[in-house]
């Protein structure tokens, strides 16, 4: 009987489709469309949402309606926001 040690399986590669980030949420693209990425090789990197139109006007009115709240904000907490949502982008 062979146990799982003796078997060497490949897994499958799992290509993530990145999502759009509007209004503190992740949706996916209202056109189901996506871009894929490559690196400067030529091989995969992930696949990117396209955003239609609807997605930019909802990310546009998402930002004007934050704006005023952000505006209030000292520099060094909006630096504070900016960098704990890049290590949050960057752990997906």
């Amino acid at each position: 009987m062979a146990t799982q040690n003796d078997t060497v399986r490949e897994r499958l590669p799992v290509y993530k489709t990145r999502k759009l980030y509007i209004d503190g949420a992740f949706p996916r693209t209202e056109s189901g469309r996506y871009i894929t990425a490559q690196d400067y090789r030529g091989e995969f990197v992930a696949n990117i949402c396209r955003a239609s139109r609807k997605d930019v006007r909802d990310a546009v009115m998402a930002a004007r309606e934050a704006q005023g709240g952000w505006a209030s904000r000292s520099a060094f907490n909006r630096g504070q926001i900016l960098y704990r949502m890049g290590e949050m982008l960057e752990s997906r």
